[in-house]
């Protein structure tokens, strides 16, 4: 077996996926971003301070697609700022009766929605993409029957989704993320929309935290990360969570939601409903 994998050219869910996973290593990328060639195929482009570790990020991609892809540098001019320059034409984005927009969007938010802040940052989740734009459709499913008590919000990144429940619910939500730069964005975040009395934000590895755990059984989780860590942490999520509770889970290509849908049956978890944007699913379950 050859040790160093032909590159491959990427396709538009590898691409995204590889985004996603280059987002999560903050050391690496002040943004990363993917957008497709003339002949069909994918790539990726991140803007680094300093010179990039190529080596890095060829282990990444192999940890994350399984196979190698060509990365180069160029030295681009230092007086732009790339990150603005790339955020610039991001629109507002409208789901669930939320109105998710950037400082530079000046209109005001359509009538009868929620306005959230959120400053793309280095943390995941501005609502531009598929998965979190599916999870505020699935929160404004579930809380049109039901009103939860109990909330968590698994692998928060920007803190957008609990945000957006704080602001809805106005009440308590336990925010988790792996990454402490996802939990400062987070707590800024919270204050930014007024809502950082409500959002408890917890550095932790799935919910081994005793702050985690002392807050549960929750009625709501939400868990917006990628299918294999998410399908690992489904027995967890079942034993702090009430009979009756709400599951919102992306990060999920829609190849792989088969998977998931069975794993969380074996735990008494069971489908309630399914949003799919373009190759992203965002399933709504329901603990029996």
């Amino acid at each position: 077996m050859s040790s160093n994998p032909k590159p491959i050219p990427l396709s538009r869910q590898q691409a995204f996926a590889l985004v996603d996973a280059i987002s999560g290593h903050e050391e690496l990328a002040l943004s990363a971003s993917a957008f497709e060639n003339e002949d069909g195929n994918w790539s990726l482009e991140a803007n680094c301070q300093g010179r990039p570790d190529l080596e890095k990020f060829d282990q990444v991609a192999r940890k994350t697609l399984g196979a190698r892809v060509n990365f180069s540098a160029e030295r681009i001019d230092p007086e732009i700022d790339w990150v603005a320059r790339s955020l610039r034409n991001l629109q507002p984005v409208v789901a669930g009766g939320f109105y998710i927009h950037a400082g530079h969007n000046g209109q005001a938010p359509p009538r009868g929605t929620i306005p959230i802040l959120i400053e793309a940052a280095r943390a995941f989740g501005t609502g531009h993409h598929e998965t979190t734009t599916g999870c505020l459709l699935a929160i404004h499913y579930v809380l049109k029957r039901k009103q939860p008590e109990a909330i968590m919000d698994m692998g928060t990144g920007t803190g957008i989704l609990a945000i957006a429940l704080a602001k809805r619910l106005q009440r308590h939500v336990i925010a988790s993320d792996i990454d402490p730069l996802a939990i400062e964005t987070t707590r800024q975040n919270a204050s930014l929309n007024g809502v950082g009395q409500w959002i408890r934000p917890v550095l932790a590895e799935g919910i081994n935290d005793r702050e985690i755990t002392d807050n549960g059984p929750y009625d709501l989780m939400v868990a917006n990360i990628l299918a294999e860590p998410l399908r690992e942490m489904i027995p967890d999520i079942a034993a702090i969570s009430r009979p009756g509770a709400a599951m919102i889970m992306s990060g999920i290509l829609t190849g792989q939601a088969k998977k998931i849908i069975t794993a969380c049956a074996r735990h008494d978890i069971l489908l309630d409903q399914r949003i799919i944007l373009g190759e992203w699913s965002t399933l709504v379950f329901e603990k029996t």
